[in-house]
């Protein structure tokens, strides 16, 4: 019971993502609204690192990110994010359904080297690094396709796009 009040909306939130993802235009994968903004492409590739951060939470008890590339090439086509996207949601939702009550209470390290930068339980690291980040970003990635007169997907009911 505990697990489903805990995650209860981390597939709706999985499957949200995706149909923003799925809007992706190819020919504006490179495009950025600022120049201290990230691409499209590159916002999208990050969403999918926050899937890979996700399976780590379950995976080990600490991730490094000194040991991860600091960058990592942006996807650039739509097809090849939601593949990836895809891929990492089975791993995801086969280890959320996997994991039992007392391994979502065991404590999670997120580091830099010797730097800590936070240590939760693993539900509340999920919770907050993982599921939240991904749904901060998704937002994002909503703002670039207003400005690129892309239709938005509803997340949470119909957008304006989505209604009559």
């Amino acid at each position: 019971m505990m697990k489903q009040l805990i995650f209860g909306d981390a597939k709706h939130e999985l499957a949200t993502t995706r149909r923003v993802l799925e809007r992706l235009p190819d020919e504006h994968m490179n495009w950025r609204p600022h120049d201290k903004s990230m691409t499209l492409g590159g916002l999208a590739t990050h969403l999918i690192n926050l899937l890979n951060w996700q399976v780590a939470i379950f995976l080990s008890a600490e991730l490094d990110l000194s040991t991860v590339p600091s960058r990592r090439e942006a996807l650039e086509r739509r097809e090849d994010v939601l593949e990836e996207f895809d891929a990492n949601v089975v791993k995801l939702e086969k280890l959320l359904d996997e994991c039992d009550e007392n391994a979502l209470g065991e404590e999670w390290t997120l580091r830099h080297g010797d730097h800590i930068i936070l240590r939760q339980p693993r539900a509340i690291a999920l919770r907050t690094f993982g599921i939240s980040h991904m749904v901060h970003h998704r937002a994002q990635l909503g703002v670039y396709y207003r400005l690129l007169d892309i239709p938005v997907p509803g997340m949470y009911g119909p957008s304006a796009d989505e209604q009559s």
